[in-house]
Formats: structure tokens, C-alpha cells, sequence
């Protein structure tokens, strides 16, 4: 092994830069030191400073952001002090990145193959256009992409999550660069997906005899990826060293805090308490179908149908759990936009008002379908997008009576602070603007909103995926103490298998489009039947996967 460090960081500090001001420490005398074929993972809670430290090493820091101390070295040449034009050989060609979201990091505009391509146009110019494009096929193969030149042809909305997430790597692999730095890239995916993608980077890491730096908030990933963590807390390390040290015997609170709180699939814990009666069932759906058109004439006509839902049936009671599971496609947001009315769909979708009476969302019209809206909240996956950026929390949390219940704004006020109460904010909190909050306290925020007109069910789309493993923790242990309180039921959408163990009393499995496993969690997680919840379960990365 070569004694000189492949990638060495010395005391890095980063703060805001604000005009005429002050600046915020962000990040405080960082150390790291990564050899040749080493992997190693920076584990921490949203805002401790991973993602701006990895955009750091390349020098990529965001406006009002700057590096105030400290140094970077690759193989022993300084990189600190380099200008654009030289940073542009490292960038790619030494070190890459590769980002959480592919959605935002693909150019949308640009057939998949281009964006490949210009990576071989900065890094290899001694290759002509025939050769690229064999190159692009071969990364594409090494990747599991299969029919690379189909593939390559494509825009980025005309694939899968997967399917992208994987071209993100073939433009971070093309420049063959030594060192691979991956921020949150699997976060998004579902267990099965997720899996593959990294058996695959693990796979290409060893062949390539690659080094890696892993950033993630999901233990399990970095117990499987990695073989050193580093945990930062505030922008500090406050502990390091080998995998099975760090979440086997971690020695800082903050460490211990972060193992404690990761869920696991195979807790016995009991299930969460419940309300329910068997009588009393808010959402009841039977044999629903959902299509989509998927080609059309030139005139627009419909030619011929996608099924995105076949035979569905359900039943959700009052302060009760189901979580809605399977990969992406399978079926998820086709139920909820259904229920949502958002979608034309067959079958029949009852809802049991708080008055007693029962109403077929699908046979009704819209006029009388949005006062019934009130019956249920909302919760989405991000709440930074969901929220008006451009209003206070308190307004948003108080829009729903705006709407539904004309109130005066005293009442409102009132109203907006026990909610605000109720989710563990303070009143103080209703000032604030979207982004002067936690990812944590906006979906606390969001949670409030959707408890406004106090409906008896819940949707909660994805609404704890994004977070790390202690806000996660928090905001379940609050779902569940919010559901005894008001008896309200959840119909909990998620790809995380960990938090509807947590959380959900029933689950259901969908895979492609139809309902394949149906039972109580105990059961579901205890004793799979079907093969695909099976192989669902048989994905999910837990704390012992180290290697």
C-alpha cells in the first residue's frame, strides 16, 4: 500500500460568508486521511455538515459558503489553492461525485448517453466519437444497464429511478477517476433497488480497485459499503474507527443515540397501540382498478392502456396503521391518487365521515367531493416543497380553516398554536419562514397542518424516508402518539421497510399493481408468504451486514 494518503484533509473549516456579518461555523476542523482501496463512510444527522464537506474536496462549495482554514491533498498535490481550469482535471478525472438525486443532477433536456459523453470529451480527448460510444456502452453493461445504446438514446424522465441513479454513476466512472464520493445516492430507491445499486458500486469498487467515501445518515448502507466511519455531529468529528467498533460498542452520546434510534426489521418489539375497533373502519376499498393511457394516435385518441392497479382490497380503521409497501411502480401512488381523486379509477373507495356517514369517494362529483377533502390530511415526502417558502409556518398551518372553516383570525391564531403545541413547535415557531427551520421541524410543521381540521385519516406519502435516523425516530414516535390521542388512522406509503415495521399495525404488499401479501405487521415481518415480500425483506441492509 502506498504511504503517501490517496486523499488527505487537514483541519477544514467552512462558514457562511454573510455581507457586513459575522460568519456561522458549518463545519470545524476536519481530518480525514483515505489510502488507496480504502472505503471509508461519514456518518451523521441532516445539517452536520457531510454533503458540504464532500462538495469541499472538489471545490465546489455553494454561494455564501467559504472554506476558512485548513487543506486538501490528493496524492500529495495540494488541491486548496488550485483554479477552476486545474480543478476541472481532478474533478472526474481523480475524483467524482455522485448525488442523492438524479431528478435534479441530470440535465433533463439532454438524451443520457450526451451527459455520459462530455465526461469523455473533458477527461479522454484522444478518443473519437465511435470510440466514446463504445466506451459509454461498456460503463453501461458494467452498470447492469442493459441495451446501453437504447438506453444512451434516452431522456432522464424516460427511466426509472434506478436506471438513472445508475447513470449518475457512469458519468462519475467514465473519467476512471481513483477516488468515488457518494452523497446519499440510494436514499431515494426502494430496499430492492437500492440493494443492487449497491452491490453493484461495491462489485466495480473492488474490481476497479477504487477508494470510496461513502456519505450516508442509513447505518445499514454504511455497515455494508464501508470499512472505517466517521461520525460528525455540528460540523465536528466526534468519533471514528472501524465499523464494528462504531456501532457495536460506540463511545459518544451523540453515536449511541444514532444506533439507538435506527430502526430494525427484525425488532420484537410490540406493535404500536391502536384505537381501533372492528366496527369502525374510516377507509374501506374494493376491487380497485386504476389505468393510465400509454400510446395514443396522432390525434391524441387513447390506443392502448397501462394497468397500474388490478382487484385491489383494503380496510383501514380508526387509529390504525397500514402501510402501503413495494418497490417503485409498484402501485403505491396510483391507490393514493385514487383516494385523492386525482385519478379516474373503478371500483369503490368508502370513506367513513366523521358524522357517521359513509360515502363512495368514486361515485360522487367534485363539488361535493372538496368539503369531504377536509376529512383527510396530508403528509408529503419533502416538506420544504410542500410549504409556501414565501409564508410563515403559522399561515400554512392555518390555511386548511381558510378554506374549509371561515374563522376569525383570533381563533385562527389560537388554533394555529395548540397545533403547533400539539407537534412539539412553540408559538414562536409560527414567525418563521420555511427556511429558517429543520427538515425535522418543517415536517413537524406539515404534520400540523394535515391535523388542522382534525380528519380521521391520515395519508402519509413517504413523509419519514428522507430523514436521518434520530429525526426519523422522533417524528414516528409522534405519528404514534398523535394517532392515540385523536384515534386518527394512517395509510402509511413508504419504500422503508424499517419505519412501517416501527410504525404500521397492518401492511400489504403491492408488485406490479396488484395486492400480493396482506396481514398484520407481526406476521408480514415475522413470517413472509409471498416471494416478493420475501425478497423485499431479504434487501433491507441492516447494522450487522459489515463486511
Amino acid at each position: 500500500m502506498s504511504q503517501t494518503p490517496l486523499l488527505e484533509v487537514q483541519g477544514l473549516s467552512l462558514e457562511t460568508s454573510p455581507l457586513n456579518a459575522p460568519g456561522q461555523a458549518l463545519v470545524s476542523d476536519f481530518n480525514l486521511t483515505i489510502r488507496a482501496g480504502e472505503t471509508v463512510g461519514i456518518l451523521g444527522e441532516s445539517g452536520s455538515g457531510k454533503s458540504l464537506t464532500s462538495l469541499a474536496l472538489l471545490g465546489l462549495l455553494p454561494t455564501g459558503v467559504k472554506r476558512t482554514q485548513g487543506s486538501v491533498a490528493f496524492a500529495g498535490e495540494p488541491l486548496t489553492n488550485l483554479g477552476e481550469r486545474e480543478l476541472q482535471s481532478f474533478r472526474g478525472g481523480k475524483m467524482a461525485l455522485v448525488l442523492q438525486d438524479p431528478t435534479g443532477a441530470l440535465n433533463p433536456v439532454i438524451r443520457v448517453g450526451k451527459q455520459v459523453e462530455e465526461v469523455l470529451v473533458l477527461h479522454r480527448p484522444d478518443m473519437d466519437s465511435s470510440a466514446r460510444k463504445a466506451r459509454i456502452e461498456e460503463i453501461f453493461l458494467e452498470l447492469d444497464l442493459q441495451d446501453p445504446g437504447l438506453i444512451a438514446n434516452r431522456f432522464p424522465h424516460e427511466l426509472s429511478g434506478g436506471q438513472r441513479q445508475r447513470v449518475l454513476l457512469a458519468i462519475a466512472l467514465a473519467g476512471d477517476p481513483e477516488l468515488l464520493i457518494a452523497d446519499e445516492p440510494t436514499t431515494a430507491l426502494d430496499s430492492t433497488v437500492q440493494a443492487k445499486i449497491l452491490d453493484l458500486v461495491k462489485g466495480i469498487v473492488e474490481a476497479r480497485q477504487l477508494s470510496l467515501l461513502w456519505i450516508s445518515h442509513d447505518l445499514g448502507v454504511l455497515a455494508y459499503m464501508c470499512e472505517r466511519i466517521l461520525v460528525l455531529n455540528e460540523g465536528r468529528i466526534i468519533e471514528e474507527g472501524p465499523v464494528a467498533k462504531i456501532f457495536g460498542s460506540p463511545e459518544q452520546i451523540e453515536t449511541r443515540e444514532l444506533v439507538r434510534a435506527f430502526p430494525r426489521i427484525d425488532s420484537l418489539s410490540e406493535p404500536p397501540s391502536g384505537g381501533g375497533s372492528l366496527d369502525s373502519s374510516v377507509l374501506t376499498i374494493e376491487n380497485l382498478e386504476v389505468s393510465y393511457p400509454e400510446t395514443r394516435t396522432f390525434f391524441g385518441r387513447v390506443k392502448t392502456w397501462r394497468e397500474a392497479l388490478s382487484g385491489i382490497d383494503l380496510v383501514l380503521e380508526a387509529g390504525k396503521t397500514l402501510a402501503l409497501v413495494g418497490e417503485s411502480g409498484a402501485g403505491k401512488t396510483s391507490v393514493v391518487r385514487a383516494i385523492l381523486g386525482l385519478t379516474a379509477a373503478r371500483g369503490a373507495i368508502r370513506l367513513r365521515c366523521a358524522s357517521g356517514e359513509v360515502v363512495d369517494l368514486l361515485s360522487i362529483k367534485e363539488k361535493r367531493l372538496r368539503p369531504l377533502r377536509k376529512e383527510m390530511g396530508f403528509v408529503f415526502q419533502d416538506p420544504r416543497t410542500s410549504l409556501n417558502p414565501k409564508k410563515k409556518i403559522g399561515w400554512s398551518i392555518g390555511e386548511p380553516f381558510l378554506i374549509h372553516e371561515p374563522l376569525a383570525a383570533e381563533i385562527v391564531r389560537e388554533r394555529v398554536s395548540a397545533l403547533l403545541a400539539d407537534v412539539g413547535l412553540s408559538v414562536d415557531d409560527a414567525n418563521r419562514f420555511p427556511h429558517e427551520m429543520s427538515g425535522g421541524q418543517l415536517q413537524r410543521a406539515a404534520i400540523a397542518r394535515a391535523l388542522a381540521l382534525r380528519p380521521r385519516l391520515i395519508l402519509l406519502d413517504e413523509s419519514v424516508s428522507a430523514l436521518d435516523a434520530v429525526v426519523q425516530d422522533k417524528i414516528l414516535d409522534l405519528l404514534s402518539n398523535i394517532q392515540s390521542r385523536h384515534d386518527v388512522a394512517y395509510l402509511f406509503i413508504t419504500h422503508d421497510l424499517r419505519a412501517a415495521r416501527r410504525l404500521a399495525h397492518e401492511v400489504a404488499v403491492l408488485q406490479n399493481g396488484e395486492l400480493v401479501e396482506h396481514g398484520t405487521a407481526e406476521r408480514v415481518f415475522g413470517e413472509p408468504v409471498h416471494p416478493h415480500t420475501q425478497e423485499l425483506l431479504n434487501s433491507v441492509v441492516e447494522i450487522g451486514a459489515a463486511s
